[in-house]
């Protein structure tokens, strides 16, 4: 009997919570091929010749907003970016009148990022291009999740059974929540550390993951650390002394660092408060792949546009 090709062609990319570990795997076996083309000579392919694109993003961002744009053109996609600050949202325009303007244009997908948490099921609920979700609130950032498990897997050769240490600002990290949702389905070993006042109540009672108390417990022995950024803009104060406090007691340095595996793999969204969760001298050592993750992570967008909007092959 022939086996049942998965097929990922037209599905929105809301969550990480969405996608099979087969799906996965597919987007991941993906990205090494499309990772080929971002180093080869010719970064301008027709697989998605004809094809419209627009990046709408309502925060500010540099890696994420700059990868998706170059994804869709090494694809040979037409890709416009739109951003808040220059739309006519700042006249008072909706997210729906938006979504719906830019649908008239006849575009294929639209890549969103927004503040609000659901923003993106929320488009892909309004409007009929795939939606692909680039971030909403603290809620979910499936592309940066899947770029994680592609550069883990890219050096360790495997997923299954890894030890993976995610420290810092869980609270609002919408990268966070993505790991745990891809790193469990997976096979991964999900271990967690933070400040009492950074880490969701839903950990608690969340089974795929072990959450510690002290950062050196969650960090012993770990084969890869998610170091996340603490981010200010989303609090409201109170929530530790300093940020020289939190250095003192979260802040991955080399002491904290030796605690891992010695090839272990270091990674951060970006971008890093250097100083803070995360001392200089360990940013740029050599188990950082803190570089390697932004072109692997266009190499992840380039396999979500080619798996969802290239024409089927036969």
């Amino acid at each position: 009997m022939a086996e049942n090709k998965i097929s990922l062609r037209g599905k929105n990319v809301l969550a990480l919570s969405d996608f099979s570990a087969d799906e996965i795997n597919l987007i991941l076996d993906t990205a090494i091929h499309m990772k080929k083309i971002i180093g080869g000579n010719n970064k301008k392919l027709p697989i998605l010749s004809g094809k419209s694109i627009v990046t709408l993003f309502f925060e500010p961002s540099t890696r994420t907003r700059t990868s998706f744009e170059l994804a869709g053109k090494y694809l040979g996609a037409d890709v416009v970016n739109i951003t808040a600050a220059t739309s006519s949202v700042v006249k008072g325009e909706s997210l729906r009148d938006t979504l719906y303007t830019v649908e008239a244009m006849g575009v294929d997908a639209i890549v969103m990022r927004h503040k609000a948490e659901g923003a993106a099921e929320c488009a892909a609920k309004i409007a009929r291009p795939v939606i692909i979700n680039a971030g909403d609130g603290a809620h979910a950032h499936p592309s940066q999740g899947l770029l994680n498990l592609f550069t883990i897997r890219e050096i360790k050769h495997r997923l299954q059974g890894l030890k993976v240490a995610i420290v810092g600002d869980i609270l609002h990290s919408r990268v966070a929540r993505s790991d745990i949702e891809g790193m469990s389905k997976m096979g991964i070993d999900i271990h967690v550390a933070g400040p009492s006042t950074l880490l969701p109540r839903f950990l608690a009672k969340d089974t795929r993951v072990t959450v510690h108390d002290n950062v050196e417990d969650a960090l012993r022995d770990a084969d890869a650390v998610e170091v996340l950024r603490i981010q200010t803009e989303r609090m409201k104060g109170g929530l530790f002394p300093s940020t020289r406090e939190y250095a003192r007691v979260y802040g991955l340095n080399k002491e904290r660092l030796a605690l891992c595996k010695d090839d272990v793999i270091l990674l951060h969204p970006g971008p890093m408060n250097k100083g803070w969760e995360i001392s200089a001298d360990v940013a740029y050592c050599e188990n950082s792949f803190i570089q390697k993750e932004v072109t692997n992570g266009a190499a992840v967008r380039m396999a979500l546009y080619k798996l969802i909007l290239a024409e089927e092959e036969n």
